[in-house]
């Protein structure tokens, strides 16, 4: 497996990214367990959670695979996320919604709310730092010169080593670039954003933003959801059924059977080949799908695949500005 740096920074990740969404939720812990197991055999070194996921129920999931030790922890490049308080109401069981009550500054990006949210993830990951901290949203009502405040507080205290963005707009990632400039902080070293094939927004702003900064693209949903994941895509455990019944579909369907891969394979293959992305993430429910997912993302799909995927799902028209001014 080749290695890559994350954006600018100096640290070598997989060109593929663990993503838990699934695990405490529709994947027990055992099997969850399993699969950290089996990607570190793969090679896979980059595992991506979020203090939200399943009311904070994730985190602390993977803090107890940590805990088994092993060199688990010294082998991963660690992310996680910081905006919603991880609180019964996000709880994925609706019997464990109890409406614990969520006061006004227990989300965002407030300095405060910062402080609060990374000694309790580093609680329940059960380590002393998290390799890449992540903004889950992009905070309004917070200034940038706050949120680089707090995180070079967190950076030299050694609880976190790098920082990251999820959701920004190129606006967004450009102005806090900034911002961190003005102080002589890095700033972000990588944007997490939805991209696939049925959803190729980010390549007409955010892309061109991340490579103009210097920030690593880790993409996530490269399925859509399970949207391109084949019409078995339901019955495989996806969280939404393929693409309703049109002429695009049968067309991909088509194309995949053509290119003898599965549509699932090809849906990440796409993405992990194009320009700016870094690695991304998938998302497995079962050990056959993280085997399955992590094989995909390194093949390569040769030019006219590429072109006929580029008909069938056109992108946005071209990175700005040069797509708008003239």
């Amino acid at each position: 497996m080749e290695y890559r740096t994350l954006g600018r920074a100096g640290v070598k990740v997989s060109p593929v990214a663990l993503g838990t969404v699934n695990f405490s939720w529709l994947t027990a812990e055992a099997e969850s367990f399993a699969m950290m197991d089996r990607a570190l055999e793969l090679g896979v070194n980059f595992f991506d959670t979020s203090n939200n996921y399943n009311a904070g129920q994730t985190e602390a999931l993977i803090g107890r695979w940590l805990a088994q030790g092993g060199g688990r922890r010294e082998r991963i490049v660690l992310a996680t996320k910081v905006y919603s308080k991880p609180n019964e109401w996000g709880a994925a069981d609706p019997a464990k919604r109890t409406g614990e009550w969520v006061g006004p500054n227990d989300h965002g990006l407030s300095a405060r709310h910062i402080r609060a949210a990374v000694e309790a993830s580093l609680t329940r990951l059960q380590t002393d730092h998290i390799d890449l901290y992540q903004t889950h949203h992009v905070d309004r009502a917070v200034r940038f010169e706050e949120l680089w405040q707090a995180m070079e507080l967190l950076v030299a205290q050694g609880k976190v080593v790098y920082v990251g963005s999820s959701n920004y707009a190129g606006w967004h990632i450009a102005k806090a670039q900034e911002a961190a400039k003005c102080s002589g902080f890095l700033g972000f070293v990588s944007e997490q954003s939805v991209y696939n094939l049925a959803n190729r927004q980010v390549e007409l702003e955010v892309i061109p933003a991340c490579e103009a900064y210097g920030l690593g693209f880790v993409p996530y949903s490269p399925l859509a959801g399970g949207q391109l994941g084949g019409r078995s895509g339901a019955d495989a455990g996806s969280r939404r059924a393929f693409m309703p019944k049109s002429s695009k579909a049968d067309a991909y369907q088509a194309l995949c059977d053509e290119l003898g891969l599965a549509p699932a394979d090809v849906a990440v293959a796409w993405v992990a080949q194009q320009p700016g992305v870094t690695a991304p993430i998938i998302g497995p429910r079962t050990m056959a799908q993280l085997e399955a997912n992590v094989a995909a993302a390194q093949l390569q799909l040769d030019a006219s695949a590429i072109e006929r995927l580029d008909e069938l799902f056109p992108g946005p028209g071209g990175p700005a500005p040069e797509a708008y001014a003239w």
